[in-house]
């Protein structure tokens, strides 16, 4: 049958929340804490804060982790000025990796640096596979140069083995705004490109291409159901296919206090025709789930998690 597995961070005034968190859940609508619901990795280097999380399982059936290297609740005030602007502007421009071949055993951090030191900072990794190259590209949200007035853009970098990658290169910007939290997905000869714009409109867009790198056309019917959510209060998309053959984004949730904050619901029950549904009432999580990937796992590995990271 299978299962999900779902990365992510938690949203809290402490360091502690700044840290790699795992929910699990076996039909990708019911999700389940893992060990206890306490940190899974903590970061020891760079900013010691990890946000924004990605991972994916590689042709070889290993796994990589990829984050943003930022903690806010322990830098925010002081190194950043309480300015998010200038934590977009000289934000670390590493991003955080681990590896793993069983979810459980994981290697030791390591620092990515994806951008130069012309750029801000690197937001928001993403991974997917090229079908057409045979590779893997690695995307996030960036400021280009970083000390400049220029929109956040998505930038990208190949790589094979998450140990080299080409320079960066920029896969889309909009021209009348920012966007960041790129998150894509494959399927049936189409890849779909879910990102946050920050104007015009405000709130997460969806594009469609058969070309990883290549054009992208907007999805309307996206658009009709964002238009009926309250503008600027969602992020983070993360877009995985349900066991019926429907598929699930999820957007995270951030217009009211860190507390209540957390991950919504919305499905297609054909990704083609772009029109994602809001579903709470089919979900239920055991707290809010920030920022993260969702990745399919076997049973076997569902049941391996669960042993390794029990609930007390």
């Amino acid at each position: 049958m299978g299962a999900y597995l779902f990365a992510h961070f938690k949203e809290k005034t402490t360091p502690d929340g700044e840290q790699l968190y795992f929910g699990v859940s076996k039909d990708g609508f019911n999700w389940e804490k893992v060990n206890n619901g306490d940190p899974i990795l903590e970061s020891h280097l760079g900013e010691q804060g990890v946000r924004d999380f990605t991972i994916t399982r590689k042709k070889d059936n290993t796994f990589v982790i990829l984050a943003t290297d930022l903690a806010i609740a322990r830098n925010f005030k002081d190194k950043y000025e309480n300015n998010w602007n200038k934590v977009n502007r000289e934000g670390s421009k590493y991003l955080s990796k681990w590896e793993s071949k069983d979810l459980v055993n994981w290697s030791e951090q390591e620092l990515v640096k994806v951008v130069d030191d012309n750029y801000g900072c690197a937001w928001a990794p993403d991974i997917i596979f090229d079908e057409e190259a045979g590779d893997y590209m690695v995307h996030w949200s960036s400021r280009y140069p970083g000390d400049s007035d220029n929109f956040m853009a998505i930038y990208y970098a190949k790589t094979k083995d998450f140990k080299t990658y080409t320079e960066p290169k920029q896969l889309c910007n909009k021209c009348d705004t920012g966007i960041i939290d790129s998150n894509i997905v494959y399927e049936n000869g189409y890849y779909y490109r879910f990102l946050k714009s920050d104007f015009n409109p405000e709130h997460i867009i969806l594009e469609r291409g058969t070309s990883l790198t290549g054009k992208y056309e907007r999805m309307p019917a996206f658009d009709e159901e964002m238009d009926k959510l309250e503008q600027g209060q969602y992020e983070a998309p993360t877009c995985y296919k349900l066991p019926d053959g429907s598929w699930c984004v999820m957007l995270d949730f951030y217009g009211c206090e860190k507390e209540k904050q957390g991950y919504v619901p919305f499905v297609a029950k054909d990704i083609s025709t772009g029109r994602f549904v809001r579903s709470d009432k089919e979900f239920s999580f055991p707290y809010g789930f920030k920022h993260g990937t969702v990745m399919e796992i076997t049973d076997e590995e569902y049941d391996r998690i669960k042993k390794h990271y029990p609930n007390r």
